[in-house]
């Protein structure tokens, strides 16, 4: 990034820091803050072990330094500005959860638009609420938009504040399906004298299965003998053999399926439940970044603050705008809407952004401040002359 991009962006995200107010987390004065600031460096330089009583004033803070990022810490100090993590003598950490869209595994960045990854993100973070609300009960929920590739979700519950990592590891592994089975979603009762297994279907992954297993079971009853053969061996691990013992058993036990009783239909019952549930724990879990959710210590983007890599504003979400909200038009900061700048494109190509569709070519353009805000962030412009 060149000196007059680099000084152009430091003053156009002081101005936004003049006009907006930061929206710092519960307890801010006892959390490690930390930012990176525009600089001529190769990288990025991180400036952390601050305490708010080190910075001062956050507003004027981030008017007077203008900084590139921000961060503070999911941890709470006695003292988060000692220079080491071990004299900082910590007291508690929210428990931080990131989705970067172009980690999905359903996503490939380099042919999905930064708009596709997104919206691939949106659904993953829903999915990842319906674990955090329902299956863990949790309460405190914060929700971010990164201002970047994705979503963090903040749980502040009481209850949660002392987890040590591998504690928190195994919220990791429950979100992810890691390490998941169909013997983990099974329990037995006693049906006269004989003790039967019974898929549990009263929430958790096992409600979750059951759907799945419920809707694929109308499928195949709703389509011709042949295209419900096919449509049987399309799961792992079911010939032809098997998938006439499936439909048969699907017949004659629907009552029991309905249940979650998998003796009901010998093993052709079980072996389509065991394929069911790997494609649910495939389709249906939330691939968050671990080392973010274990690590107590963690620097997480403050909300209010402009993203250095975007110009995009890391927006804090109220749970019912989730579906309505719309990163590449919600996050667009309106310091830089009503202005029009000159460009040096470097890497011409198309963008979204505010509803409408760029496609700057390469070289020296006029085009409104948002975009071009966002082609400098992006490293795909640089500050023309005006």
């Amino acid at each position: 990034m060149e000196e007059r991009t680099r000084a152009y962006l430091r003053g156009r995200f002081g101005d936004h820091y003049r006009r907006t107010d930061p929206l710092p987390p519960p307890d801010a004065h006892e959390r490690e803050w930390g930012y990176i600031p525009w600089t001529d460096s190769p990288g990025e330089t991180m400036v952390r072990h601050q305490s708010l009583l080190d910075l001062g004033d956050l507003e004027s803070f981030l008017a007077r330094e203008r900084p590139r990022h921000v961060y503070f810490s999911a941890g709470r100090y006695a003292d988060p500005g000692a220079g080491s993590m071990s004299a900082k003598d910590w007291r508690g950490s929210d428990v931080v959860f990131d989705l970067d869209a172009d980690h999905l595994p359903s996503v490939d960045p380099s042919q999905a638009t930064y708009a596709e990854m997104l919206a691939a993100c949106k659904d993953a973070l829903l999915r990842l609420l319906d674990f955090l609300e329902n299956d863990f009960g949790f309460e405190e929920l914060t929700v971010v938009f990164s201002g970047g590739r994705g979503y963090h979700v903040h749980v502040r519950d009481e209850g949660i504040q002392r987890l040590e990592r591998e504690a928190r590891r195994e919220i990791v592994d429950y979100v992810r399906g890691i390490g998941l089975d169909l013997d983990g979603l099974v329990t037995t009762e006693m049906r006269g004298n004989v003790t039967a297994r019974k898929l549990r279907t009263e929430g958790g992954w096992g409600e979750r299965v059951h759907d799945e297993l419920l809707a694929f079971v109308d499928e195949v009853e709703s389509l011709p003998e042949e295209q419900a053969m096919e449509r049987l061996q399309e799961l792992d691990g079911i010939g032809e053999g098997r998938a006439k013992t499936i439909r048969g058993a699907i017949e004659a036990n629907r009552e029991a399926i309905e249940d979650g009783n998998l003796e009901a239909g010998g093993p052709g019952i079980r072996k389509l439940v065991e394929a069911v549930t790997q494609d649910v724990i495939d389709e249906q879990n939330a691939p968050i970044d671990e080392p973010v959710t274990t690590d107590t210590n963690r620097l997480i983007r403050l909300p209010g603050s402009l993203h250095g890599g975007s110009g995009l504003a890391v927006r804090k979400l109220p749970r019912d705008d989730l579906d309505d909200f719309d990163p590449l038009v919600d996050a667009v900061p309106e310091t830089f809407v009503g202005h029009e700048i000159t460009v040096e494109v470097t890497d011409p190509g198309p963008v979204e952004l505010r509803g409408d569709r760029f496609n700057p070519e390469a070289g020296e353009v006029t085009v409104p401040e948002y975009l071009g805000v966002f082609l400098m962030a992006r490293g795909r412009a640089e500050k023309g002359q005006e």
